[in-house]
């Protein structure tokens, strides 16, 4: 046998199962962002969030996935209500999330509808659940991104804002598009999921 049919036989076992199933991609892709809800150190901890400016232009920041549901492809998000991607979320509440994990070689790009939750049950319930590290920096006596002369004039208030919560706000993401991306020497792998009224619709595309 010469070395490239050594080298074909050697590809077909080196391949992840997702290489030829859409299934197994669209379960990676899941199983990456839960590990992120999960694991400080995983990539997909910090996903990129893009939303769309009151300008119009694109705006992109690092969030930390807070939670993940398969299920519901629901994922979520906390910030303050008073930063700026708030007021887009709420001009145009379609979003971008972006993971990169660059052990697996794995990108996932997810198009959501956000839902923004203040002082309902779901944000009294993501609230309740958080540390007392993090709450810290809901309780700065200005919003984010507000011009300071030095940042010595931010102060940290708590019985101005009920120790943070009345800043508080919870995005939950739905998924509506998912694309996978795998790299591989052999050949990349590209996938694409789209859920209309609950119905999937799943197909591989060109990387």
């Amino acid at each position: 046998m010469n070395r490239d049919a050594d080298y074909m036989i050697g590809a077909v076992h080196d391949v992840p199962s997702h290489y030829t199933n859409l299934q197994q991609c669209m379960s990676s892709a899941w199983s990456l962002l839960s590990r992120g809800t999960k694991d400080r150190k995983a990539p997909a901890h910090t996903p990129v969030l893009v939303s769309t400016g009151l300008d119009g232009a694109p705006q992109a920041r690092t969030v930390v996935l807070r939670g993940c549901s398969p299920v519901d492809r629901m994922l979520s998000i906390h910030t303050d209500r008073r930063s700026a991607k708030v007021e887009e979320l709420k001009a145009d509440p379609r979003a971008l999330l972006h993971v990169y994990d660059p052990h697996q070689k794995v990108q996932v790009r997810l198009g959501c509808q956000a839902r923004l939750h203040f002082a309902d049950r779901e944000a009294i319930a993501a609230w309740s659940r958080t540390r007392a590290q993090s709450r810290y920096c809901y309780q700065i006596n200005v919003a984010p991104g507000s011009l300071v002369e030095d940042p010595a004039m931010i102060v940290f208030d708590p019985s101005a804002n009920a120790k943070g919560v009345n800043n508080f706000l919870l995005v939950q993401l739905r998924v509506l598009h998912m694309e996978w991306l795998y790299l591989n020497s052999r050949g990349h792998r590209r996938a694409r999921f789209d859920w209309t009224d609950e119905n999937l619709q799943a197909c591989w595309l060109a990387p």
